[in-house]
């Protein structure tokens, strides 16, 4: 029987159960995956609480990887037995097999495991489409990116440092602000000691930064938007801290005539051109050793809901991931 995380309500982490979930035939356009790692983000948590809809009972997770083992009709880009992974989709990850649509899965370089590609994929093509296509950095800039300990952070040090970039990082405390630092981050605000918005101003000489990449959402908006230099672009990608609260928009204006995004990596993936030329960008980096996926918790698929207290809690670090 295959067994799967699902929850009945939402709520706290004590809602997932570990059942036995029985899997059909693929159909059209579908594979059946043997799912060999699986990713954990706090998306899984949004949608867990309820923040983020669906419909219940329902199971939880957005990203793996494993090998194909059946293929349904109208399948022509993957076959059985290939090495493959996914980010996005209908929740449903966690799990040991799934049937999933064949048009969200890409296939992995003989070079990237499966432990890498199911923690960097929906962590690694945020990234990408962050800094290739939602503000695309170039050379010399200077930029704010919060959380910078984090999975998607960690590769942003990484990927900003590759880029000619030096990157401003915010971190909760000092072992991860020695972290950030390891993984090329050029300068870290501990933000529990000192103002980012001062650190910014200090390290700008006054003239703020183009952009601000914010995953934490409340806490953190505002501060941010003062943070940027005129027309500068905030980017709110997530919300670990709570929603942003309504504002007014002469809030932008006030300080400069700024922009706000609100970007999703599904949007970003939706035409299937777009995603192999992200994912194919992504394992580039990774197999020319500009980025490394460092994975610093691993967990098994029954043991989730502690895996969702540990990243509820900001005690991880790096990447996450579940093996069922």
């Amino acid at each position: 029987m295959n067994k799967a995380i699902r929850i009945k309500k939402n709520g706290g982490p004590e809602t997932m159960e570990l059942t036995d979930m029985p899997l059909g035939k693929p159909g059209a356009g579908e594979v059946c995956l043997n799912q060999k790692a699986i990713g954990l983000n706090f998306i899984d948590v949004y949608y867990r609480t309820g923040q983020y809809k669906q419909l219940l009972p329902a199971g939880l997770g957005s990203e793996a990887a494993g090998i194909v083992e059946a293929v349904g009709p109208d399948v022509t880009d993957v076959k059985v037995g290939d090495r493959v992974a996914y980010a996005g989709g209908p929740p449903g990850a966690y799990a040991q097999r799934r049937i999933i649509a064949a048009s969200l899965l890409v296939k992995l370089p003989d070079t990237v495991s499966f432990e890498t590609a199911a923690a960097v994929m929906l962590q690694g093509l945020t990234v990408q489409y962050l800094f290739r296509r939602t503000y695309k950095i170039k050379p010399g800039d200077t930029i704010l990116f919060h959380a910078a300990a984090g999975g998607v952070g960690l590769l942003a040090c990484q990927w900003a440092k590759a880029s000619g970039v030096k990157m401003i990082g915010t971190v909760g405390n000092a072992a991860k602000a020695e972290l950030a630092k390891a993984n090329g981050c050029a300068y870290v605000v501990n933000t529990m000691e000192e103002s980012f918005v001062e650190r910014v101003e200090e390290i700008t000489n006054g003239h703020g930064v183009p952009v601000v990449y914010d995953s934490i959402g409340r806490e953190t908006f505002f501060d941010s938007l003062n943070c940027l230099s005129p027309m500068g672009m905030m980017v709110s990608f997530g919300s670990s801290s709570g929603p942003v609260p309504d504002f007014n928009l002469n809030e932008l204006s006030s300080r400069g005539s700024l922009f706000v995004t609100r970007p999703s990596l599904m949007h970003y993936t939706a035409a299937r051109a777009d995603l192999d030329e992200m994912a194919a960008d992504l394992f580039a980096m990774i197999e020319r050793r500009k980025i490394n996926v460092q994975i610093n918790q691993r967990y098994a698929l029954a043991d989730a809901g502690q895996a969702h207290r540990d990243l509820e809690a900001r005690k991880t670090t790096g990447s996450s991931i579940l093996l069922p």
